[in-house]
């Protein structure tokens, strides 16, 4: 039964409610004491680990150090050198700034911290229980920085240490941490020991090629070599890193990194802004892989949202989030087919676990294919029906920017063009490219007009909470520019008189009633873009060439023409490849030529 009279709490029952907050496990201690190197302004940390971290945590950094008199203070809950004011608050540029994490990890495990400034004798060690008095300061060899060290865990919480899992377990928990800290500063350097064996050590990395180089040792190499740099500034926000290309994926979700002013957080307009982005051009049920940094003015985030700081508030969370999807959407649409990328389209599915594809059915006859205006093709080059192609191959030496996919041979079981390209050879799926094609002209078509609305026979009544009457009634312009009717007529009751008209068979209320629950949870609604979207993608899908339909030659080059200058050509809609291609180089080594 709880004291029916109001105490003051121990000091160290205090720190110990906080650590419940920000020690989860070993590794929220690693991450933690990380971050206070990154604040120390370390330009090199070394983590050694015991035991997955139960029996040991040392960190050690060559920042600024501590100074002997603040060493106390440094233990204490609530001190920090970080922020002074609400200001301070308000701008933090820092990893840390609550001030009670070493407090907290003193509380539930026996913390010692020695350090030394520059230009001193020696250094100065302090132990702690957590109770915040009686700090004896003893002298200590020490070069100039920092080493905490953080031994027994949970040793007088053996409630909590019950739930850690296995020391293999808790290490890889810790190894992830590291590495994600690892992308975060590529100016600093790491090493990262278990059981006295080095785990994996990396150099500070200062150009580009370095960066890559770090990003490809966590990420593997093959993510950078199917992986697309970014790099825009619009507005005060900046965006910089890797994006996987959409036939580089994976099915979970565990390479996908993201930083704010350099912490790692996650937050849901930027994960929905990322998924969006990749609405059109990822298979089914795959995740991409991503690294990517986002900066803006300090005062325009607020870090000071979650206790363990794995999340923050934008001030603008709508414009967060369309930069992010543009930026992202525009990287995708600008990978097109040219003589130095067009191989980087092969598909990098896990074959044994990738899905099967099967083409929809359709009548074995259909009208011609309706393209743009077919080109003039060079007809000197092919010999009238014939697959042979002349020697002279000038055409593609004088202008290596154009026809990239090379010239139609053949049409393979109705299904596949084979064209001849200048280095090699391309194999097209007829029916996922002309269905991409078809996709972006339809969405081009869209977002040149305005949404027609399509009046309901009988307008529905919509019951709703008052709240979501009240959003309702100050979002009407919101509603119609989405192509609805929608009044409110009553306190708790809406009138929805028209719909899009591209949605006419779709379920307006409930469409309605989700958009509000998004207007509700994060003050805008992407849903209606994504139905759009999903509509379009059908009827491009039932309007594209469907298997088994034999082209003319002349068809076969007008689509290959088309794909060459198609946004996001190198995926249909439903995420699929359209194309892959082979060098003379791998067709060479199929047939052990020049062995």
């Amino acid at each position: 039964m709880p004291n029916a009279h109001i105490h003051v709490l121990p000091p160290q029952l205090v720190n110990q409610i906080a650590a419940g907050e920000v020690i989860e496990r070993p590794a929220s201690i690693v991450k933690e004491l990380v971050e206070n190197c990154f604040d120390a302004q370390a330009t090199q940390i070394t983590i050694h680990i015991e035991q997955g971290g139960l029996r040991l945590i040392r960190v050690c950094d060559d920042g600024i150090g501590i100074e002997k008199d603040d060493l106390p203070l440094a233990l204490s809950r609530h001190a920090t050198s970080k922020i002074a004011t609400l200001d301070d608050l308000e701008h933090v540029t820092s990893m840390g700034f609550r001030g009670e994490a070493l407090a907290s990890m003193s509380s539930v495990a026996k913390l010692t911290l020695t350090s030394s400034i520059e230009n001193a004798p020696h250094g100065w060690s302090v132990r702690s229980d957590g109770a915040e008095q009686f700090f004896d300061i003893q002298p200590a060899p020490h070069p100039k920085g920092t080493t905490v060290e953080v031994r027994d865990l949970f040793y007088n919480t053996p409630a909590r240490r019950k739930f850690l899992k296995s020391e293999k377990t808790e290490f890889a928990h810790i190894e992830t941490a590291v590495k994600r800290m690892v992308l975060s500063r590529f100016e600093l350097g790491f090493a990262l020991f278990h059981q006295q064996k080095e785990i994996f050590k990396v150099a500070p990395a200062f150009d580009l090629i370095e960066q890559e180089q770090r990003v490809a040792a966590i990420c593997g190499a093959n993510f950078i070599d199917n992986a697309l740099r970014l790099d825009f500034e619009v507005s005060g926000f900046t965006l910089e890193g890797w994006i996987s290309l959409p036939t580089f994926s994976r099915s979970q979700t565990d390479m996908q990194f993201f930083y704010v002013n350099g912490r790692l957080v996650k937050d849901k307009s930027v994960s929905h802004a990322i998924k969006q982005a990749y609405s059109d051009v990822l298979f089914s049920g795959r995740q991409p892989i991503f690294v990517l940094y986002l900066t803006l003015a300090p005062e325009e985030v607020d870090v000071n949202a979650h206790p363990a700081k794995l999340e923050v508030r934008f001030r603008e969370p709508r414009a967060v989030h369309d930069f992010i999807l543009s930026c992202i959407k525009r990287a995708l649409a600008n990978v097109r087919p040219t003589i130095s990328t067009y191989s980087s389209f092969s598909p990098n599915f896990d074959v044994e676990n990738s899905p099967k594809f099967e083409f929809l059915d359709s009548p074995p006859l259909q009208q011609s294919l309706e393209l743009s205006e077919t080109p003039r093709f060079q007809t000197e080059f092919f010999q009238p029906n014939t697959a042979l192609p002349r020697e002279n191959t000038e055409t593609f030496d004088t202008n290596p920017n154009a026809m990239v996919l090379g010239y139609a041979i053949a049409h393979l079981h109705g299904i596949y063009i084979l064209s001849e390209t200048a280095t090699g050879m391309v194999m097209v799926d007829t029916h996922a490219a002309h269905e991409r094609i078809t996709f972006e002209k339809l969405k081009q078509q869209y977002a040149q007009g305005s949404v027609a609305m399509q009046p309901l026979l009988l307008p529905i009544k919509i019951t709703v909470t008052k709240s979501e009457a009240e959003i309702a009634e100050d979002s009407t312009h919101f509603f119609a520019q989405l192509g609805f009717d929608l009044n409110r007529i009553g306190e708790e009751t809406l009138l929805l008189r028209a719909q899009p008209a591209l949605l006419q068979n779709g379920n307006g209320e409930q469409l309605v009633r989700d958009v509000l629950s998004d207007l509700i949870e994060n003050e805008d609604s992407y849903r209606i873009q994504s139905e759009y979207n999903d509509v379009l993608a059908k009827m491009a899908c039932y309007g594209s060439v469907r298997a088994h339909r034999v082209l003319t030659q002349d068809e076969m080059n007008a689509l290959l023409r088309e794909l060459e200058q198609t946004e996001r050509g190198g995926q249909c809609n439903h995420g699929r490849p359209t194309w892959v291609s082979l060098s003379t180089q791998e067709l060479d080594k199929f047939f052990l030529r020049g062995q």
